[in-house]
């Protein structure tokens, strides 16, 4: 993960390119406390465009230039409402069967759906891709090179052969992720053009839990996330001793990320060495921020100065109640290029005994899929699991 981060990261400065990207990330639970049973999250760039709940009636927005999208459809958002809650009784049936399959009786169970598409503004390249995980497990993946769906679990192979099957079905995927996502995501794109192309330097602070702790360089406040951070020591950068964060969404649609260093083998007079890396797409120069002891901001001081940022933490709580409520399927497809190489296939074998045990469970009948307008951003087919 840390290696893909870097690779992805690298020749920021001359990034004239961008990659722009829209997708949906659907989460039904079944038997979860205090949690909606049906949420659903649009997002551009890693920045939520709208948000729905089982509590809720309606799609809603999430971004002011979202608002724009009714000059160009005034039934933009009833269309959408009518889409998502259409298909919210379809993912509860999906959770049944999938119960079935691995030969469930109750407890707490969380099926995903996450599709979407990238597109290279300068190049015109596309990406798209559909994933489906259950219960924190990837379940099946399309496959848009080769129109075929990637079984990782045995269960999943009865539902691979049936969808495969279905050429109508495998057109009308293709289709959407290479076609109308697309268009969607450059109208999005063109909508909020202000917002999303626009360029926000971080502050940048050294924090340390405990003396023996390592220290944590964190930037906050900073648009967009396209962004390189690192430790080095003379110059060069260190691969050793150190720990990149993820990069996390702020309340106010800003990024923060961590970079930690470890000091236990250093000693005080070499830490003058050390000296903190922040790169940002399209700004030339770097923040550099030297380790210097008196510059560490610690929880630990027994005057009381120097404690961590309120606001910092602060931003993190938001941000991890954010990421439960409102894009709990992160933590399953952080990766969504991997392909085949993240979503091996089940042994065919096990999948037939699989599939013998659990069709006797599960209805042979299958859902009728209607064929996308391209009126609508998002993927209009209901498929069921079996």
């Amino acid at each position: 993960m840390k290696i893909l981060v870097v690779l992805v990261l690298l020749g920021l400065h001359s990034a004239a390119a961008v990659t722009h990207s829209l997708k949906y990330i659907y989460t039904a639970s079944s038997q979860v406390p205090n949690f909606p049973e049906y949420v659903t999250v649009g997002m551009v760039d890693d920045v939520q465009i709208d948000h729905y709940d089982s509590n809720a009636t309606r799609v809603l927005p999430k971004q002011d230039w979202m608002n724009r999208v009714t000059e160009d459809d005034p039934q933009y958002w009833e269309n959408e409402t009518q889409i998502v809650t259409g298909q919210q009784q379809l993912f509860k049936d999906n959770i049944e069967i999938l119960k079935q399959r691995f030969l469930q009786t109750g407890g707490a169970h969380i099926l995903q759906l996450m599709y979407g598409c990238e597109w290279d503004n300068e190049t015109g390249e596309v990406y798209g891709y559909t994933q489906y995980g259950y219960d924190g497990e990837d379940f099946l993946a399309f496959d848009l090179k080769t129109e075929t769906w990637i079984a990782p679990k045995p269960q999943a192979v009865i539902t691979k052969r049936k969808w495969e099957n279905d050429k109508a079905l495998i057109a009308q995927t293709k289709n959407y992720l290479t076609q109308t996502c697309v268009d969607w995501l450059k109208k999005y794109v063109n909508y909020g053009r202000s917002s999303l192309m626009r360029t926000e330097l971080p502050s940048v602070s050294l924090l340390q839990k405990t003396p023996s702790s390592p220290v944590s360089c964190f930037a906050t406040g900073f648009y967009p996330n396209r962004v390189m951070m690192f430790w080095r020591k003379d110059g060069e950068e260190l691969h050793e001793d150190v720990e990149l964060g993820e990069i996390l969404p702020n309340h106010d649609g800003s990024f923060q990320m961590s970079v930690d260093l470890n000091l236990s083998s250093v000693t005080p007079e070499d830490w003058r060495r050390y000296e903190c890396v922040f790169q940002l797409s399209g700004v030339k120069d770097d923040i550099i921020t030297k380790l210097d002891e008196t510059a560490i901001q610690t929880n630990w001081s027994k005057t009381g100065d120097g404690g961590f940022p309120l606001g910092a933490v602060i931003g993190v709580v938001v941000v991890l109640l954010l990421l439960v409520v409102c894009i709990v399927g992160f933590f399953l497809w952080k990766n969504k290029k991997k392909g085949k190489e993240g979503f091996q296939p089940a042994n065919t074998s096990d999948a037939s005994s699989s599939s013998s045990s659990s069709s006797s469970s599960s209805s042979s009948s299958s859902t009728e899929v209607p064929v996308p307008d391209g009126n609508q951003p998002r993927s209009e087919e209901e498929v069921e699991l079996q």
